[in-house]
């Protein structure tokens, strides 16, 4: 029998001074049984990251269908015609990968989070380095391991950014750092 998804439901408020941008999202997640607390909490980030785009474009930011579904972003910014504004994805993923994503959307843009960025991005970063639409910005490991610790089914999260500065608060616990450009 198969494991089915874990279903959390996340009120996020998202306070983007770089970016002018605030609003309340009320977030229906769906964690793959094989997909990390860790992992699920970068997707948020990601979200609350790319959520001033909203406000560029007549669209819809959404997450995919995860890791049950290769060959999908983690999150689409789209605009309503269909046409793929941003593919946002989360984790390490192959040069193939993401290639594929650099021609399927305007922009491409990932989040690696997990220890061992620094080898994977040696490898991978060259064979990559070509492509134009995409940004790789590295969060640090420590903060999203501390944040996956306190995640329940139901739970409020904040994200804010000034001046690059990121501030993640879940369950009571805030963590800040800045994320590295890598592309």
């Amino acid at each position: 029998m198969a494991l089915s998804a874990t279903v959390f439901k996340v009120e996020l408020g998202v306070s983007d001074v770089d970016h002018g941008y605030y609003a309340d999202h009320t977030l229906t997640v769906a964690r793959h049984p094989s997909e990390t607390d860790e992992r699920m909490v970068v997707r948020l980030l990601a979200f609350g990251l790319r959520a001033h785009r909203l406000s560029d474009v007549d669209g819809e930011l959404a997450f995919g269908a995860g890791l049950s579904t290769p060959g999908v972003p983690d999150l689409r910014l789209a605009d309503y015609t269909g046409r793929m504004l941003e593919w946002i994805n989360v984790g390490q993923p192959d040069e193939r990968v993401l290639g594929k994503a650099a021609g399927q959307a305007d922009q491409v843009v990932l989040f690696p989070f997990a220890a061992g960025v620094s080898t994977w991005w040696r490898t991978v970063g060259p064979k990559v380095a070509g492509l134009p639409n995409l940004s790789v910005l590295q969060i640090p490991h420590a903060p999203v391991q501390e944040l996956a610790q306190t995640v329940d089914r139901r739970f409020s999260a904040q994200v804010m950014v000034i001046e690059s500065q990121v501030t993640m608060t879940v369950g009571g616990v805030d963590v800040s750092f800045t994320p590295e450009p890598l592309q």
